[in-house]
C-alpha cells in the first residue's frame, strides 16, 4: 500500500477533525453529560478529559480509517452500487432526522443524531463516491469499534470507564455501549475520510506542479 505516503494529509485531516470532536467531548463532560473514572486512568486531566481521551481522537480514527483503505487497496471491487448507496443514504437521514426532532430534549441524542442526519443530508446532495466503500468499510470496522467500546463502558470490568447520564440519551444499548455512540463514531470517521480525500488531491495536485516546475 505505501499508505505512509499520504501521512500529512491523512493526519491533517484527523486533527482537524478530531478537534471538533474534542471540543464536543470537553462541553459534554463539563455538562455532566459523561464522566470518566479516574480507577481505570493515570490521573491527567485537561479540561476535565483525561490523557487517554485525547489520545482517542488520533488513535481510533487512524486505526479505523487504515482498515477502510487497507480494505480498499486488498478488495477492490468491495464497493455498493451508487443506487444502492443513494437508498440507504435516503434511509439513514430519514431515520436519524426522525430521531433528532423526536429526541431534542436529550442532548446527546440529539447532537449525535443531528449531526449523522446531517453528513447523510450533505452526502445526498453532494452525491461522494467515498460512500460507496465506506459503508461497507464500516461494518467491518465495527468489530474492533464494538470490543474496544464495550470495554470502555463496562463489559469487561466491574464498573465502566466512561459513564454516561441516560437521562441525556435514549437509553438503548448496544451491549453496554450507547446506541447514540454508534452514530457519533460513524460521523467522526467518515468526516475524516471526506477530509483527507479532499486533502490528498491538493497534496497530489500541488506534488505533481512542483515536479513539472523543477522539470
Amino acid at each position: 500500500m505505501n499508505f505512509i505516503r499520504f501521512w500529512k494529509p491523512f493526519f491533517l485531516a484527523i486533527i482537524i477533525v478530531g478537534l471538533f470532536f474534542i471540543i464536543w467531548d470537553i462541553y459534554f463532560a463539563y455538562q455532566n453529560v459523561w464522566g470518566f473514572n479516574d480507577d481505570y486512568l493515570i490521573g491527567i486531566r485537561w479540561f476535565k478529559l483525561p490523557l487517554e481521551e485525547w489520545l482517542f481522537f488520533l488513535l481510533i480514527p487512524y486505526a479505523s480509517n487504515f482498515i477502510h483503505y487497507s480494505l480498499e487497496y486488498f478488495f477492490p471491487k468491495l464497493e455498493l452500487s451508487k443506487s444502492a448507496t443513494q437508498g440507504i443514504t435516503i434511509f439513514l437521514f430519514v431515520v436519524s432526522f426522525g430521531v433528532f426532532v423526536w429526541n431534542l430534549d436529550k442532548i446527546y441524542t440529539a447532537s449525535s443524531f443531528g449531526l449523522f442526519a446531517l453528513l447523510m443530508l450533505f452526502q445526498l446532495l453532494f452525491q461522494w463516491k467515498y460512500a460507496r466503500r465506506f459503508y461497507m468499510s464500516f461494518i467491518v470496522i465495527y468489530i474492533p469499534f464494538f470490543f474496544v467500546n464495550s470495554a470502555l463502558t463496562g463489559s469487561y470490568s466491574q464498573e465502566p470507564v466512561v459513564f454516561y447520564d441516560d437521562a441525556e440519551n435514549l437509553g438503548i444499548r448496544v451491549g453496554t455501549m450507547p446506541l447514540e455512540d454508534s452514530f457519533y463514531c460513524f460521523s467522526m470517521l467518515y468526516s475524516s475520510v471526506l477530509l483527507f480525500e479532499y486533502f490528498r488531491i491538493k497534496w497530489n495536485y500541488s506534488k505533481n506542479m512542483s515536479l513539472k516546475l523543477n522539470d
